[in-house]
């Protein structure tokens, strides 16, 4: 299994980014060179992922295409959440997402993610060679697109206005 911690700095408040950071269309956005979609099975495809929903992900990675279903296991906004893969290529994968509040206006965004590659033992050789690698590059670029979205205006279109919020 590998775990991998990514901090970043993002210069718009915490609920904003909390809310970016849960948000199905902003995670295409951060996941648009692997095709990814959101598909309608078994859960929500579109909005602000509440706890316990699931969202049915399909992507492209090393040229094959793969569906993982993840659950939202934890949230207490707009601090954390943790979605787990409740189906899907690996054994196992979490991802927990902290947020901090820290002066002028600035939000600290923590992931720590693990994964566990699907074979025991040619899995490890495959999370040492390049899993971990991978991993972590499309957690930043997601991380990335969050922050862009969440420094611009463009967040406006991505979250709904506040008499439409959605309650977590």
């Amino acid at each position: 299994m590998i775990r991998i911690e990514e901090t970043t700095l993002i210069d718009a408040p915490m609920e904003r980014c909390f809310d970016l950071s849960r948000s199905i269309e902003v995670h295409l956005q951060g996941n648009v060179h692997c095709g990814g979609q959101a598909l309608a099975i078994d859960g929500v495809r579109s909005g602000l992922v509440g706890l316990s929903e699931q969202v049915t992900w399909r992507a492209k990675h090393f040229g094959i295409w793969h569906n993982v279903t993840t659950k939202t296991t934890a949230l207490n906004s707009p601090c954390y959440f943790q979605v787990t893969m409740v189906r899907g290529i690996f054994r196992s994968m979490q991802a927990d997402h902290f947020f901090r509040s820290l002066p002028p206006g600035v939000t600290e965004m923590k992931n720590i993610f693990s994964v566990a590659a699907p074979l025991p033992l040619l899995g490890s050789l495959a999370e040492t060679l390049f899993l971990r690698r991978y991993m972590l590059r499309l957690l930043r670029e997601r991380n990335a697109v969050i922050k862009q979205i969440a420094e611009s205006e463009e967040w406006e279109k991505y979250l709904p206005s506040s008499s439409q919020t959605r309650r977590v």
